[in-house]
């Protein structure tokens, strides 16, 4: 699917915030990350760790396909899209057990950061072409 210049741009740009999200669960932000583990995971402060460390792992290569796999930018976005479907349980978790990181301190600030998932979904859709090869699919 081609995708037009603002497009592109957009893919770049949710490229380069998935790649700065990913060096900031293996550095600078790995505290604040923890807080979105879903607390029916084991606590185990190790295992807790791992899995920041290993979706920073995933966002970093997710960040950088978006920027430099453009040939592949379909299944680029849909694998995207699934990552962001398969991490809101720890936003739920965040939300629901009240807290506090990244700024979001109130249960206000937490539930609209809920509603921001379907945004990057869409995102990640619409600015690799995914959204309009997955419409164009189910009508034949």
């Amino acid at each position: 699917m081609k995708t037009n210049l603002f497009q592109k741009i957009m893919r770049v740009i949710l490229g380069g915030f998935m790649t700065l999200a990913g060096i900031g669960h293996l550095t600078f932000q790995r505290d604040e990350f923890q807080a979105q583990v879903p607390r029916w995971l084991p606590d185990n402060p190790e295992f807790m760790d791992f899995v920041v460390i290993s979706s920073g792992v995933v966002e970093i290569a997710l960040g950088l396909a978006m920027i430099f796999l453009w040939k592949h930018q379909i299944k680029v976005g849909i694998a995207l899209a699934i990552f962001y479907v398969l991490i809101f349980p720890g936003n739920i978790s965040q939300y629901t057990n009240e807290i506090s990181a990244f700024g979001l301190d109130t249960d206000q600030k937490r539930l609209i950061r809920l509603f921001f998932q379907p945004v990057l979904i869409l995102w990640a859709l619409w600015s690799t072409g995914a959204l309009k090869y997955l419409i164009n699919r189910n009508k034949k």
